[in-house]
């Protein structure tokens, strides 16, 4: 280690083991806020960065915008002189460390696009100053972070006159994926063990250190590129078990044999098995985007991953399978889809919050209405259908009561959420078509149809 490298390392280090170190954090969603939370909880300062200025005004006045967070998160964070949050990008030389939680979608073809990640890194380069280190959070295949971020952060540091850097010496780079779970209790931003992996062991250090303050348990890796194929492997398998399970749905029930009770029993087994449930297609802001991260630079080295593509094949086909089983379920009751009166039950991509990102429930009141359905919905969590990349519905929630599921001729469960009122459903519904299996072990008078 020459002597430079010494310096700036020392003296990160040393800012970051008394807590005088200030962290910079851009993206205040559901990475970024929690992960702020947790660092200043550890006794870190924390400078938030978002383009949205909404959230920097609710987090000004103590007000979640992330329900399931609670409003104790950002009551605590408004009222500390250690917190602040702002819209100001050229602000990013003050922070000694910056952590970037940025989206990483895929475009219309599946392709990766990286465009707030490589965006994120030019604005950083153009504030970059010596001894600074950043972290990558968001999501990606391997190399992103050596071969994408970093070449845009310097790339912008030299065109804006900030100086040569090189990693290890008077820059530290590092990527350590989210491992977010909104919504589940048992696990939250501090106790979910955290990886880091660093370009070089020095920023491997520095970011674990760093992540100590705020963190239970903190993995170093060997690299930044180990950290990133991890974060695909956990979502690549928790895919393609879905995938397996939802295609044995398919199966079993052409067979007339209950999927839900099949793995339940399966699950009895106390080792070589573990339990994947079926369900409306994929949500959220990891399996259904994440892997096809991987098939595509597989591509690139020459390699088809047909595992991974075939488990997108069989989950994203669920949607289309749901509204099949209804159309199935209303000929039964001799109705057709056109016309019908459809409720769609939950918004949310999972039970129990608010994030609605890459819904299934998007897909099948779309396809819905292309068929002729009326569709409308309700979600405790999600009182007006947001805009979303694909989708943009003037909706709201409807109130779940006598009439208006008496009213419909048929009731969709897509979210199983703990605030609705499953036997108000079995009471008063005349058709339900379960994805969750929301409707076991009760005796209900509506007729219960599994999907």
């Amino acid at each position: 280690m020459n002597q430079t490298m010494t310096e700036h390392a020392t003296g990160l280090s040393e800012k970051i083991q008394n807590k005088t170190a200030l962290v910079g954090i851009v993206g205040l969603g559901y990475v970024g806020l929690p992960l702020a939370d947790a660092l200043h909880t550890g006794g870190l300062g924390v400078l938030g960065f978002d383009v949205d200025p909404s959230k920097i005004s609710n987090l000004e006045n103590g007000v979640n915008y992330l329900k399931h967070l609670g409003a104790d998160m950002t009551e605590r964070l408004s009222a500390s002189p250690k917190f602040e949050a702002t819209t100001d990008f050229a602000r990013l030389d003050e922070p000694d460390v910056i952590l970037v939680c940025v989206p990483t979608p895929v475009g219309p073809h599946l392709e990766p696009d990286l465009s707030y990640v490589i965006m994120t890194a030019e604005a950083i380069g153009a504030r970059l100053r010596p001894g600074q280190l950043v972290v990558l959070e968001s999501t990606t295949y391997p190399g992103t972070t050596e071969d994408e971020f970093l070449p845009a952060m310097i790339k912008a540091a030299k065109e804006h006159g900030r100086g040569d850097f090189e990693v290890g010496k008077n820059l530290f780079v590092a990527f350590s994926p989210e491992r977010e779970d909104p919504g589940r209790k048992s696990h939250t931003t501090t106790t979910i063990p955290k990886l880091v992996g660093g370009v070089g062991k020095a920023s491997t250090d520095l970011a674990a250190a760093l992540y100590a303050h705020g963190v239970t348990s903190v993995v170093p890796v060997s690299s930044a590129q180990v950290a990133e194929a991890a974060k695909i492997l956990e979502n690549v398998f928790r895919a393609i078990n879905i995938a397996l399970v939802n295609e044995l749905k398919v199966v079993f029930d052409s067979m007339g044999i209950d999927v839900w009770e099949v793995v339940a029993a399966a699950s009895t087994k106390p080792f070589g098995f573990m339990p994947f449930y079926p369900g409306p297609g994929l949500g959220g802001h990891c399996i259904p985007i994440d892997p096809f991260y991987l098939t595509w630079k597989a591509r690139e080295h020459g390699h088809v991953t047909r595992f991974i593509e075939l488990a997108g094949e069989i989950n994203r086909g669920m949607p289309e399978y749901v509204v099949s089983k209804v159309a199935e379920a209303l000929n039964d009751d001799e109705k057709s889809v056109k016309g019908a009166k459809i409720m769609v039950v939950g918004l949310a991509y999972k039970p129990d919050v608010d994030d609605t990102r890459e819904t299934p429930a998007a897909e099948i009141i779309e396809l819905l209405a292309e068929r002729g359905a009326k569709v409308t919905y309700h979600d405790p969590h999600v009182a007006s259908f947001p805009s979303m990349r694909n989708y943009n519905f003037s909706m709201s929630s409807v109130d779940l009561n006598e009439k208006s599921l008496g009213d419909s001729d048929c009731v969709v469960i897509v979210t199983d959420h703990k605030a609705i009122d499953w036997d108000a459903i079995g009471r008063h519904s005349g058709l339900v078509v379960d994805t969750r299996n929301a409707m076991a072990g009760g005796s209900h008078q509506a007729r219960i149809v599994k999907a």
